[in-house]
């Protein structure tokens, strides 16, 4: 009878094959919305974009002048609160433009609300929409948005106007934006006063409530709009939405076509593909991981169209911080549906390891980097960290076949090197990652040679 070692047998034990999965049911095929265009008439973006630069102009002016833009040194602006300039601050920037220190206030307030200067704490710098000003034109759109949608802030409603009535009045302004664009021309003031009457009396029956208890009689409701109308169609009339003429308002193309912007994200908010619209960041991005590219992007789109972009940017990269590479790469493919208004977000977490290959490739991408070189903007630890956190999405979410097939993607050129740079970059799944690549791999001595790497890295051994 002859004796054998385990190690010496010929035996192989094989391992039991799983059951084949139960097929999932397909995704709904979603058609396809066709790419909105603008109403008849609108200019092309580049036309409408260099209207938007000519009334952003001062703006931009004390924007630069804040940021030192232009081969001048730097200025540090230290800010009063609320991100106003201090009287000295003032006094500099009315001296270096030569404009009254009322000009100065307004244009720096105006650059705030465009995106042009950016406060942090009590200091101001320029903007990453102003170092795009002159070569990115949706980035100019963009602001000119931003602007419009504030503009009860840049022309305040007069103190003797009742403040419940002022609000009333900004709630109701989307619905006269939308006949005056709808009008394609000139619309008669007592029109506007007439349908501004009828919406707010429709919001007051909306929010009508029969307090319990005796009460005082009623105090008629004011029901002089005129004021009121004036301040509104004088502020919209202030960021460039509409122009006044004699009795009439009339729309510009920029305030149209702000509007028909404002209507397509309605829309697109209100065709969530998968149903996701209403989770919070990575419940969302959990829900789109097995959605097609196409369909996972107008998930995208929709999540994004249904709330403030810095409230959303600030969720999807607190999901990308949580320990499921999955969430990260699907947050970062969100973000890329953000494009530019992300950009300093993604720059403030760049020296975060957890993030940093992520959104190093991401400003490439957003600096014009053929897609093809992107990823030789990342050290070799850097992308040898990036396929360890792909590989760990590829363990938990994926088949065994597409973990070997990972293997594809590294930068090393031999198992050998890579097995000893993946232990050397500290990734925190590397022994997960290792483990679930030795069962998966079908040549029994790399197996053999990926597990003793991965002991070696629990066990801390070189």
């Amino acid at each position: 009878m002859t004796s054998r070692t385990p190690r010496d047998s010929r035996l192989r034990l094989v391992r039991p094959r799983p059951l084949a999965p139960v097929p999932a049911a397909a995704p709904p095929r979603v058609r396809r919305r066709p790419a909105p265009r603008p109403p008849e008439g609108t200019p092309a973006p580049a036309e409408l974009a260099g209207m938007a630069r000519q009334g952003l102009a001062a703006a931009a002016r004390i924007a630069r002048w804040a940021g030192g833009t232009g081969g001048e040194q730097p200025n540090v602006l230290r800010t009063a609160p609320g991100g106003l300039l201090t009287a000295d601050s003032a006094e500099q920037a009315a001296a270096a433009l030569v404009l009254t220190e009322q000009q100065v206030r307004a244009d720096w307030d105006t650059a705030r609300l465009a995106g042009l200067i950016e406060v942090h704490g009590d200091t101001a710098r320029a903007g990453w929409r102003l170092r795009a000003w002159d070569r990115d034109d949706s980035a100019v759109l963009r602001g000119w948005v931003a602007l419009f949608d504030a503009w009860s802030l840049v022309h305040p409603a007069p103190v003797e106007l009742a403040s419940a009535a002022v609000a009333e009045v900004i709630e109701a302004v989307p619905q006269l934006l939308s006949v005056l664009q709808l009008s394609q021309g000139p619309v008669p003031l007592p029109q506007l006063l007439d349908l501004l009457d009828q919406r707010v009396a429709e919001l007051r029956d909306e929010r009508c409530e029969i307090p319990y208890g005796p009460q005082p009689e009623p105090v008629p409701a004011e029901t002089d709009l005129a004021p009121l109308l004036d301040w509104a169609l004088a502020g919209l009339a202030a960021v460039g939405a509409l122009t006044l003429d004699t009795g009439q308002a009339t729309m510009t193309p920029l305030g149209s076509w702000a509007v028909w912007v404002k209507l397509e994200q309605i829309i697109v908010a209100a065709q969530s593909p998968a149903g996701n619209i209403e989770q919070a960041a990575e419940g969302m991005l959990r829900g789109c991981a097995r959605l097609r590219p196409n369909a996972a992007r107008a998930e995208y789109r929709a999540w994004l169209a249904a709330r403030p972009v810095g409230s959303a940017v600030t969720e999807l990269l607190d999901a990308a911080r949580g320990d499921d590479s999955l969430l990260r790469g699907l947050a970062f493919e969100a973000l890329r549906v953000v494009g530019a208004p992300a950009e300093s977000d993604v720059r403030a977490v760049v020296d975060e390891l957890l993030l940093r290959p992520y959104a190093l490739i991401w400003l490439a991408e957003q600096e014009g980097c053929d897609p093809e070189d992107v990823h030789t903007v990342l050290s070799r630890e850097e992308s040898t960290w990036l396929w360890v956190d792909t590989a760990a999405a590829v363990a938990d979410h994926g088949e065994a076949t597409l973990l070997v097939r990972h293997l594809e993607a590294a930068v090393q050129p031999t198992i050998p090197q890579l097995l000893t740079e993946v232990r050397a970059v500290g990734h925190p799944r590397t022994v997960q990652v290792l483990v679930a690549l030795a069962a998966a791999h079908p040549d029994p001595a790399l197996a053999k040679a990926v597990r003793r790497a991965a002991f070696q890295v629990h066990t801390g051994g070189a």
